[in-house]
């Protein structure tokens, strides 16, 4: 058996997960978000959701722990929410916001405007001294990363000097540059 797959959700106060057909919804303070599931069967009994797969079939191993955790992650994100932290290091490089709209000044001949899905908040912090940070926030895991890799992707952070945009505890790798 799956060992991720076996382990139950537990269900938090104030959350509600429904199950009509193959589709998961769940309920909670923050929003509503609803899943797709595809030859696993799934039980909610009393304050736990169960997992199980018709066979031991490669592909039903694989999805029993995928949808397992895609579920795990919709009822912490409706609870308690998810967030991402961006900095971005090097000269000159800002950061500001207005509503959904994201203005970054990377360096390059134009500033970039990105504007953010509605379900993610985003704050931005700028102190005197220090590196401008973007906060991303949300109940979906998985927009927020999508968001943040795609902030990232528009300088990422380069081995000689460190400069760029870099999740904040993420350890980059460091090259020495040309010796005498």
């Amino acid at each position: 058996m799956s060992r991720i797959g076996k382990n139950p959700v537990t269900i938090p106060s104030g959350v509600t997960v429904s199950v009509t057909g193959n589709v998961v919804t769940v309920k909670g303070k923050l929003g509503e978000l609803s899943q797709e599931l595809d030859s696993i069967t799934v039980k909610v009994e009393g304050d736990q959701v169960i997992f199980e797969r018709p066979s031991d079939v490669k592909d039903h191993k694989a999805k029993h722990g995928l949808y397992r955790s895609l579920v795990n992650n919709m009822v912490i994100g409706v609870s308690e929410g998810f967030t991402k932290e961006l900095e971005l290091v090097g000269v000159g490089y800002r950061a500001s916001n207005q509503g959904q709209k994201l203005d970054l000044a990377l360096g390059f001949s134009h500033n970039i405007v990105l504007n953010v899905a509605q379900e993610v908040k985003v704050e931005t912090v700028s102190e005197k001294g220090k590196n401008p940070i973007i906060k991303l926030s949300s109940h979906d895991k998985q927009l927020v990363g999508q968001i943040a890799a795609k902030i990232r992707g528009f300088r990422p952070p380069e081995p000689y000097k460190g400069k760029g945009i870099k999740f904040i505890g993420e350890e980059l790798r460091r090259k020495a540059g040309k010796s005498a």
